[in-house]
């Protein structure tokens, strides 16, 4: 993919309500299979898709995951409260403020450290995360202890292309009921009411899926790392259902092309399915459980573009996200969508 320089004209600084546009009526880029790209706004998303078809939607809801702490010296930084994982531990990320209030990796010495967050919790940065030379393992002297800190005293996580802090409701989709996420499922953002009637009543089945997300992997090219999902018995059957009567399954967001993907065997049934996955998707892997994509704009370094290369090909991203930046979408987690049908449009 042609490299894209994301300056400030091509990212969503925030919310498009802020911007006084609706949340489901931001524009929405359709990529039908060989087609020409389609530009429309996200309210239209049931006029591509038919009756018999499934929307899965991930109803992880955004926790107010970034805390101030402080360094044994007395230096203060920010900790990003990623994921948690097996065995009580979790993933952090040390970040540092920069202008505005927004934050940059923190570079610290790679011994294990004890730190204060604000509220007084203590927690043990052990060491570097696998892979990874801005993530940390962390134990906490109780979980309970460290979600209730972050209920009083922390915030959504924001980065330098939002211009300031917003609340934690500028954050949820209305499919959000089981808190866990770091960071949006953004790519059902848009969703309103409304539109969800309007899929209905197209005959357009939903389904759910949950998959706490941690922080995003925008830095480093690192992997996605393992991340807590559930994959229901319902969403299981009404998956290979539609398959079988010859119906598309159309995930909203790469959480859910992921959590699927864990729970599919090679004869492409889903099984229900839960815990932690570790599942990569990459080109040479391909797709099983996920016809087709609603997702956001991804930065050329992301890993989750390996994912939807997977599903979509290389041409067809291509052409997709050069026509984006000509036309000036907006990147990032209030920015705009686009959809993927690589089995539409002359395939």
């Amino acid at each position: 993919m042609k490299t894209l320089v994301l300056d400030s004209g091509h990212s969503a600084h925030e919310p498009p309500e802020a911007r006084g546009i609706e949340r489901d009526n931001i524009r929405m880029m359709v990529s039908p299979g060989r087609d020409r790209p389609i530009h429309a706004t996200f309210r239209a998303l049931p006029e591509f898709l038919t009756a018999g078809d499934l929307v899965v939607v991930n109803t992880s809801g955004t926790i107010a995951a970034a805390i101030d702490a402080e360094l044994p010296s007395g230096a203060t930084f920010v900790l990003h409260v990623s994921t948690e994982l097996p065995g009580g531990l979790w993933m952090v990320e040390p970040r540092q403020l920069i202008d505005g209030g927004a934050t940059e990796p923190l570079a610290i010495s790679p011994v294990a450290t004890r730190v204060r967050l604000n509220g007084g919790t203590e927690i043990d940065l052990l060491r570097a995360a696998p892979g990874s030379t801005r993530l940390w393992l962390a134990a906490v002297v109780g979980n309970d202890v460290l979600r209730a800190q972050l209920h009083v005293h922390g915030r959504p996580i924001r980065y330098r292309y939002v211009d300031h802090d917003w609340p934690i409701d500028a954050y949820q989709t209305v499919f959000a009921d089981t808190p866990g996420s770091a960071e949006m499922p953004s790519a059902a953002r848009p969703f309103s009411d409304a539109l969800v009637t309007s899929l209905i009543r197209r005959g357009i089945g939903l389904a759910p899926i949950t998959l706490h997300t941690g922080v995003s992997s925008l830095e480093g090219h690192e992997l996605p790392y393992p991340e807590r999902f559930v994959v229901p018995a319902a969403t299981a059957s009404a998956v290979n259902a539609v398959h079988a009567a010859g119906g598309h399954v159309i995930a909203v967001g790469t959480t859910v092309v992921r959590a699927l993907e864990t729970a599919v065997d090679r004869s492409r049934t889903v099984h229900p399915a839960e815990g932690w996955t570790d599942t990569v998707i990459t080109a040479e892997r391909g797709v099983r459980a996920v016809d087709g994509l609603v997702t956001g704009w991804h930065e050329p370094e992301a890993s989750h573009l390996a994912m939807l290369e997977a599903l979509a090909g290389r041409a067809m991203l291509d052409e997709a996200y050069a026509e984006a930046y000509a036309s000036g979408y907006l990147w990032h987690e209030f920015g705009d969508s686009h959809l993927l049908l690589p089995y539409a449009g002359g395939r």
